[in-house]
């Protein structure tokens, strides 16, 4: 037996020695890592378990699962998301989630669950899942995104902009965002003094002009007259929908008759008298010639575009509900007959 074994003063032994640590190593670190594995398949069960629900119109709990079910599945479960079933949606999710085993899938499949909960609503079951999968995957930068709309839509400003840092870490350009939520956070402060809020307005109209819509319609609602001494006839279009609602009291003549395109928009409007068509708004100027010529049955009705998607809305939007862009809307507005009902635009 001497001479089968090396002696342990025998270089041999050492060899010997460092491959059979070494293998024991490697066979230590697979099967931890099966564990670890193992373990983060089960925490992901039941995490998922959370959001399990009854109202799931889907019955999934004994569908049997196999491989090429996954992408006519996912299909579905996007279709159901764009025509607003969103619990159907997420019913699907949830069982492609838990049935597939590749974690490249997984995670996008989190993301979509995510971005369902967030269009539908359940603003908490969004955080929990982009919580999640930051946990794995600290470097994804659309979850970082919508984990900061979250908390945005959760009126959690702070923790809204702590997502900032990170975006910045991964270079993204985040001065329209932080922008953003300085004006988000401004507005719904109810402690701020009218006046402080004013001031902080006119500043954040200079650092970030694209807030124009969104300042001088939060102007409005607090001090008409600096509203006014705001409005830049120039950028009409951006606010025509804001204006043409504005109520008869909220009117600043004074400016109003020194320029010619906020005078033809009033003229149309019906609040002066005064002959007017100069916009450079062919509705607008349309409305004002009509009525010139004694035709006073027309008015503008609006719809809101999202620039960077190109989806329509009926209502006015700060974030863009499809895409959630920032400073995305494009007001679009049509010709219509007028109708003795008065509606103000949701702003």
């Amino acid at each position: 037996m001497e001479h089968i074994l090396p002696a342990y003063n025998d270089p041999l032994f050492s060899i010997l020695l460092i491959i059979t640590i070494s293998l024991i190593i490697a066979l230590a670190t697979y099967g931890w890592g099966l564990y670890k594995q193992q373990k983060e398949a089960g925490n992901l069960l039941k995490f998922l378990d959370k959001f399990d629900s009854a109202e799931c119109a889907l019955d999934t709990e004994e569908m049997p699962f196999e491989a090429h079910m996954f992408k006519p599945l996912t299909l579905l479960a996007k279709a159901f998301e764009n025509s607003g079933e969103y619990h159907k949606a997420i019913s699907i999710y949830l069982y492609l989630i838990k049935n597939s085993d590749n974690e490249l899938a997984k995670t996008e499949l989190m993301e979509r669950l995510g971005t369902t909960y967030l269009h539908a609503g359940f603003l908490e079951r969004a955080r929990s899942i982009y919580v999640e999968i930051l946990r794995k995957k600290p470097r994804n930068k659309k979850v970082l995104y919508e984990l900061g709309v979250v908390y945005e839509t959760m009126q959690q400003y702070d923790k809204a902009k702590e997502i900032i840092e990170p975006l910045e870490l991964l270079d993204e350009d985040t001065w329209k965002l932080k922008k953003f939520l300085e004006f988000a956070q401004l507005t719904s402060d109810k402690q701020l003094p009218t006046e402080t809020k004013l001031q902080k307005l006119q500043t954040l109209l200079k650092d970030e002009p694209s807030l124009y819509r969104q300042i001088i319609s939060a102007m409005l609602k607090l001090d008409t007259r600096i509203a006014w001494e705001h409005i830049d006839p120039t950028r009409l279009k951006e606010i025509l929908d804001i204006l043409w609602f504005l109520p008869n009291s909220q009117l600043d003549l004074d400016i109003i008759s020194t320029n010619t395109q906020l005078s033809t928009l009033y003229y149309a409007k019906g609040y002066l008298q005064k002959p007017m068509a100069q916009s450079g708004i062919f509705s607008l100027d349309l409305i004002a010639k009509a009525r010139e010529n004694g035709f006073e049955d027309a008015e503008l009705q609006f719809s809101y575009l999202c620039k960077k998607c190109k989806q329509s809305f009926p209502v006015s939007f700060r974030r863009c509900p499809n895409c959630m862009a920032i400073n995305s809307v494009e007001v679009e507005e049509q010709i219509a007959k007028a109708s003795t009902q008065t509606d103000y635009s949701l702003l």
